[in-house]
């Protein structure tokens, strides 16, 4: 797996050497909490640099103004750690959301080590409006497809965040889906990192008026 401060530079914008050295410690602490926790698919731990480091990373490009972040399932801290530890040079905070004790405890520990401005809940992103302020940029990497993944995400979408969610090659099918219950502003990016992904900005978040059902008359 080759790690590369230059590519870092050109998916996320200029980095600090120690910031990339920041990365790589958390890459190594989080290789060895995956050998009791399962953080991310094993067959992925071979490229985590790129598939899951850089393909996180390529979000602050997008976004490199916005110093308030959510990110909603951060599992084992994809995108959420990575824009976190990001931003301990850029000043900001991230907030991230996760409901399983084990993942949320490895991000506390990752967090606090690479001293990233960041804050943990544990607890469903159904439960966490209300206890998480609003954000700039509200983030989701393979948490649910997009149609429900906006229900999730409303509270802070129709509040004016912007939202920034990784898909795969089906996003055009959800897209899709999602339209036909909510209506938003979206603008598709290309990922930097994966030829079949693409990252989705969306914004003005609202749901599609139904039209009532005409009445019968007798």
């Amino acid at each position: 797996m080759k790690v590369d401060h230059r590519r870092l530079d050109d998916v996320a914008g200029s980095v600090s050497r120690e910031t990339f050295e920041r990365l790589l410690g958390f890459q190594e602490l989080f290789a060895r909490w995956a050998e009791t926790i399962n953080l991310v698919a094993p067959s992925t731990l071979d490229q985590l640099w790129t598939r899951h480091v850089l393909d996180s990373a390529q979000l602050l490009k997008l976004m490199p103004a916005a110093r308030s972040w959510l990110d909603l399932g951060s599992g084992g801290g994809f995108p959420g750690a990575v824009i976190a530890i990001l931003m301990a040079e850029r000043g900001g905070t991230v907030e991230l959301i996760e409901s399983n004790g084990k993942k949320a405890a490895f991000l506390r520990t990752a967090l606090a080590a690479a001293g990233a401005p960041a804050r943990v809940f544990h607890c469903r992103v159904e439960d966490a409006p209300g206890r998480v302020r609003l954000p700039q940029v509200v983030t989701a990497r393979a948490l649910a497809p997009l149609l429900p993944l906006l229900d999730l995400a409303a509270p802070w979408l129709q509040g004016g965040a912007v939202g920034l969610f990784h898909k795969g090659r089906d996003a055009a099918r959800e897209i899709e889906e999602a339209l036909r219950s909510w209506s938003f502003d979206l603008v598709q990016h290309r990922s930097a990192v994966d030829s079949d992904g693409v990252v989705l900005e969306l914004r003005h978040l609202s749901p599609r008026q139904t039209m009532p059902k005409p009445r019968a008359h007798r």
